[in-house]
């Protein structure tokens, strides 16, 4: 499989992501800033933090990584938590990895909840 980003941007997602001889295609599911015991953390960054984790441990149940992502969808509740989504982004993926990218602002499945994170991975 070969991902060839079209039009990075230089901050860790590209316009377009085109992918050839790809066998497999992981659809994630939005996983939120939940952890194993049910609990969510106050923090904006740490839910940010929590619902990238729970994306990567996705990856890895279904033999993937990080690398592996070609589009993610970030769901915010509010434009004030965009600097703190980039920050975590950057620091999660780098720069290297440059999936294409949708944010959305809306309401989320629970009250608590700043952020969602759904993704596609190819490998």
């Amino acid at each position: 499989m070969k991902k060839i980003p079209i039009n990075p941007t230089g901050t860790g997602w590209a316009q377009t992501n085109r992918v050839e001889n790809a066998q497999t295609l992981v659809f994630i599911s939005g996983q939120g800033p939940v952890d194993a015991t049910g609990n969510v953390p106050e923090d904006t960054a740490a839910q940010i933090r929590l619902a990238w984790g729970n994306v990567e441990t996705q990856l890895k149940d279904a033999g993937l990584s990080l690398t592996n992502l070609t589009k993610v969808t970030t769901y915010l509740t509010d434009r004030v938590y965009i600097p703190e989504m980039i920050s975590v982004r950057k620091d999660v993926l780098g720069l290297e990895i440059a999936p294409t990218m949708t944010l959305a602002l809306c309401g989320l499945y629970d009250d608590r909840w700043k952020v969602e994170i759904e993704a596609i991975a190819v490998a």
